[in-house]
């Protein structure tokens, strides 16, 4: 398993905490209850495996705005030191599914999207930005994609197992993104 299609990224190392080998670590995932039942996690730096094979998750807990992970046998400030800045990965098949209505934006991407009155293809979903409040669905390539709210008022239909995403774009909106 060595594809980024069969991971799923749910957090980010920070530095070492502590003297026991704890790491700080950044939460990418909206659902922080899935880390009660963590017990086996996958680290990769740069798509690239770190170490031999998996880690077993000793413990997780939230510390002020941070979270902390501590592995079984990662006991020291060096050995923590060594992981530092890692992706923290699931096989893809033991993420948790998504509720009815929200979406995983690694499902969103590589979608084509069309506009929902001309059928005209838009492009393809080629990445995300976290605006804050609604993200938008990066769509195309180049130094400047499409650049859509994913509003269920412009996102009519999203279909991720056929891979397509139908907008209804209020007028002017491709034209204020591209040149």
């Amino acid at each position: 398993m060595n594809q980024t299609g069969q991971w799923v990224t749910i957090a980010r190392l920070g530095r070492a905490w502590g003297k026991r080998g704890e790491l700080t670590a950044t939460l990418l995932t909206s659902r922080p209850e899935r880390f009660q039942q963590l017990r086996e996690v996958f680290l990769f730096r740069q798509e690239l495996p770190v170490g031999e094979g998996g880690l077993q998750v000793e413990s997780v807990w939230e510390h002020g705005r941070a979270w902390v992970f501590k592995f079984r046998g990662v006991d020291s400030i060096s050995q923590a030191e060594a992981l530092e800045h890692a992706d923290v990965r699931i096989p893809a098949a033991e993420r948790l599914p998504a509720a009815d209505d929200e979406h995983y934006v690694s499902d969103l991407l590589g979608c084509e999207v069309r506009d929902r009155v001309t059928g005209e293809l838009l492009g393809i979903v080629t990445g995300w930005q976290d605006a804050g409040g609604t993200g938008l669905l990066e769509v195309g390539e180049g130094e400047q994609p499409l650049l859509i709210p994913f509003a269920r008022s412009m996102c009519v239909e999203i279909d991720t197992a056929a891979k397509r995403i139908v907008v209804n774009l209020p007028e002017g909106l491709k034209d204020l993104n591209r040149p």
